[in-house]
């Protein structure tokens, strides 16, 4: 809690002081009222009181309720002010920390559960911040002042109050050794109900496609009902506390009036019993103060094994340092740009055994365009996803214009590269915002320079559309079709005026003509810029400079188009799979 607490700011220490300053405040002018109510009842039974001093005491009464009121009014609006602030600040450390991680970080914790800490755990801090700044300080302040007030009278009353608070004590213990781990489990329960409806939502075509909605319902209504079940229990137990919360302020009420009354029985003469009965009014008042304070504590115990859930988790991700650490190289050698060599390199996941990728090395010269082909799951995305460190090597050295690519920095190795992942991905906006998305170190792309990445991604369409480069993009392009979205993310690759391009399996997704049209525009408008391209089909890396075959993530062979069909056996085995002898030229 104490390392959470370092995103509060000095200004909103000093406001604690001060709001420290008005809860002392608040509580003299509520500890008055008992006071000023024993005059009244004092100068009530006695013969002979005048009325101006039952009017001043009344007078007084309410300027002090009036002065507690806005003096609560003041420490509810300090204490959300400070909460908001912290909860802003803390909820961007943690999305500045996301943003930092790799994509072993990301795995780790999972996307759902980085969404409910970065959510739910920093609100559930937040909440707790702004009901601890009024009652944490408040409740020890009028227990304190009132247990001296009651100090001085019958040792019985005390004795009594004494009693009170330690069943309440056991009464807060009792609950709280129940609710705890219920509560401490609230939060994992979470994250799972959140991962269930996320994936139900973001895989909703094929959900329904396969009439899968049962079985979702089911997956969802097991979570439901396991953070259903959990709350019930904690609930239960605390359902407990209020009725026992009620029999002991019943009790103790009654147990003041019981001593009262034996007192004023004892007592000699009219004057002694007028003053035991307004002691007596007086103490029932403080006692109640007392319980109270006790009570608006237990509400922080109650809240707190929750709330350090919630500390931990947030501290995790704050703690966690990112596997992929910035360099200090900010720019290229001079007259170096867009070449690439592969040494020694060998990959395997975190956590995994078996290797991934085997000592592989080559070289990518300035300008040209590498295909890479091979069996599914024989590491060509891996391999690429190697160049921006998306993970970084286990073995090995990937090099950029001879700099080791863990020693430049992230902004300026991300600045050589144009990105197209295997999965297009669009932001919520406009299309124009989309193709010009990022910072690359130099101005935004202007509308001509968007439009001309357009043609040459082949997205005509765009001019066509309602708004032309102003049309809105929903949330991860779902109103564009798969082949629509592929296009706009080579376009905005194709915007950033790379060194390097990687495209990753990114044309996938489009029809021949198209795929072909596009090849030919980049192979014109973009020489000098190097290319790595993931692909599938032969017809589109036919024509690269150089073509690299994986398999089972060992380098099998690398050459032209013509020499791997005779050299080797595995490209050939693709090759022929897909084309015929006619068509390869055989």
């Amino acid at each position: 809690m104490i390392k959470i607490l370092r995103y509060l700011k000095w200004k909103e220490l000093v406001m604690i002081l001060v709001i420290l300053c008005v809860v002392v405040a608040q509580v003299y002018f509520e500890l008055k009222l008992p006071d000023l109510m024993q005059d009244i009842t004092r100068n009530v039974q006695t013969p002979g009181s005048p009325m101006s001093e039952i009017y001043r005491s009344g007078a007084l009464m309410l300027l002090c309720t009036l002065a507690s009121a806005l003096l609560t009014l003041l420490l509810g609006y300090m204490s959300a002010r400070i909460s908001a602030r912290f909860g802003q600040r803390l909820r961007l450390a943690v999305f500045n920390r996301v943003e930092d991680f790799s994509m072993e970080e990301v795995s780790r914790f999972s996307t759902a559960s980085l969404i409910t800490r970065s959510t739910n755990d920093v609100t559930q801090l937040q909440m707790f911040l702004v009901i601890g700044l009024q009652m944490v300080l408040r409740a020890p302040v009028i227990a304190i002042w009132a247990l001296g007030k009651i100090s001085a009278a019958s040792w019985r009353w005390t004795a009594l109050t004494g009693g009170a608070v330690a069943c309440l004590l056991i009464l807060i213990l009792s609950t709280m050794s129940f609710a705890v781990p219920r509560f401490r489990k609230m939060q994992w329960l979470t994250d799972q109900l959140n991962r269930v409806a996320r994936e139900n939502l973001s895989g909703i075509r094929v959900v329904r496609a396969y009439n899968a909605e049962s079985y979702q319902l089911e997956k969802f209504e097991k979570a439901n009902m396991d953070i259903t079940r959990n709350l019930l229990e904690a609930m239960r137990a605390m359902s407990v506390f209020p009725a026992g919360m009620t029999l002991i302020n019943s009790g103790l009420t009654l147990g003041i009036y019981l001593v009262g009354a034996y007192l004023i029985a004892g007592a000699a003469g009219a004057a002694a019993k007028i003053a035991i009965f307004g002691e007596m009014i007086a103490f029932s008042t403080y006692a109640m103060m007392i319980v109270m304070a006790f009570m608006m504590l237990t509400i922080l115990f109650i809240q707190l094994p929750r709330v350090m859930v919630s500390v931990r988790r947030v501290n995790e991700v704050l703690d966690t340092k990112p596997t992929i650490v910035d360099g200090t190289v900010t720019s290229s050698p001079e007259g170096r740009a867009g070449e690439i060599e592969f040494k020694n390199v060998s990959f395997k996941y975190p956590d995994a055994e078996e290797y991934v990728l085997h000592d592989i090395s080559f070289t990518v010269r300035q300008g040209e365009t590498v295909a890479f082909i091979g069996s599914t799951g024989s590491g060509k995305s891996t391999l690429i996803n190697l160049v921006p460190r998306f993970y970084d090597v286990t073995e090995g050295q990937i090099l950029i214009d001879g700099v080791d690519v863990r020693d430049y920095t992230l902004e300026a190795l991300h600045n050589k590269i144009g990105y197209v992942p295997q999965r297009a991905l669009l932001f919520t906006g406009t299309v124009a915002s989309n193709i010009a998305y990022g910072d690359n170190g130099r101005e935004k792309p202007t509308l001509e320079e968007i439009k001309k990445a357009c043609g040459i991604a082949q997205a005509d369409f765009v001019e066509q559309m309602e708004g032309g480069y102003d049309a809105h993009v929903a949330q991860g392009g779902t109103n564009f079709s798969g082949g629509q979205r592929q296009r706009l993310s080579i376009a905005r690759a194709i915007a950033r005026k790379p060194e390097i391009y990687i495209f990753d399996d990114a044309f996938s997704a489009l029809d021949y003509k198209t795929d072909r049209a596009l090849r030919a525009a980049l192979r014109r408008e973009m020489k000098g810029a190097t290319c790595l391209i993931v692909a599938q089909r032969i017809g589109t890396i036919r024509d690269a400079d150089k073509i690299v075959v994986l398999d089972e993530g060992r380098l099998v062979g690398i050459g032209t188009h013509d020499e791997l069909m005779e050299s080797c056996p595995v490209y050939q085995e693709i090759a022929y799979s897909q084309l015929s002898k006619e068509e390869l030229g055989q």
